[in-house]
């Protein structure tokens, strides 16, 4: 498929709608590059929790925000994720880090320090004529208003529960038991991404909803790919 010149598209959705492999896939397809801002806050995760700070603690949060370097490669087929000099990939991914990820990304000073760092990789794709494909949760509202296509990604929360945990499989078996408990978790995620009072989640009023739950990756990604050929 050709290159989408300088375009950038913003997709947001909850956990376990499809984001990262449906953004991958079409920034892929339409030679674009990639940015995953849900990395990026887990990274920030990791960082506040080696500090030992208290969660709940906003100027402390803060404080480390502030003294942290985060960088996000935005190759779709290699993403990587540095914490410093340290590639934190599989780190971020961790149990801990996605228990306390929410509380951390709804701290105003960390969002406006990668907010800040988010802006400016999307302008340094425009300038270099590629554009970019950017995931989240407020990227259409909040980082990127003026995106020239924002998807919202949708899926009903049984099926998000099932993905979310054959991701987190050790050996790619789901046990029911196991299913209940992420369908739990992200339900409980759901809420507070939403009901947060700093960037919640949310779908931009120009949004195009795509609901994931009855397509396969490839059709998805097809779905994106012809409504960004409908803007460009």
């Amino acid at each position: 498929m050709s290159e989408a010149s300088d375009l950038v598209i913003a997709v947001d959705g909850p956990a376990g709608s499809g984001k990262s492999s449906v953004c991958r896939g079409v920034a892929g397809a339409l030679r674009m590059r990639y940015l995953d801002t849900g990395a990026m806050y887990r990274a920030m995760t990791v960082a506040v929790l080696a500090a030992g700070v208290d969660l709940g603690d906003e100027a402390a949060v803060t404080a480390v925000a502030e003294q942290t370097v985060i960088t996000s490669g935005t190759d779709p087929e290699h993403p990587e994720i540095w914490l410093g000099d340290m590639e934190v990939s599989e780190v971020i991914r961790g149990s801990e880090v996605t228990a306390a990820v929410s509380p951390v990304s709804a701290v105003p000073g960390v969002r406006y320090r990668l907010v800040e760092v988010q802006r400016s990789q999307v302008q340094a794709a425009r300038e270099s004529g590629v554009g970019i494909v950017v995931e989240g949760r407020d990227i259409g509202t909040v980082v990127l208003p003026d995106a020239d296509l924002k998807v919202f990604l949708v899926a009903d929360p049984e099926i998000r529960a099932r993905r979310r945990a054959l991701e987190n499989s050790a050996d790619g078996q789901l046990e029911q038991a196991f299913v209940a408990a992420t369908h739990e978790a992200l339900i409980k995620r759901d809420a507070y991404d939403s009901g947060r009072e700093n960037s919640p989640l949310m779908r931009a009023e120009d949004a195009r909803v795509v609901d994931t739950t009855d397509f396969t990756l490839a059709e998805v990604i097809e779905q994106v790919c012809a409504l960004a050929t409908g803007v460009r």
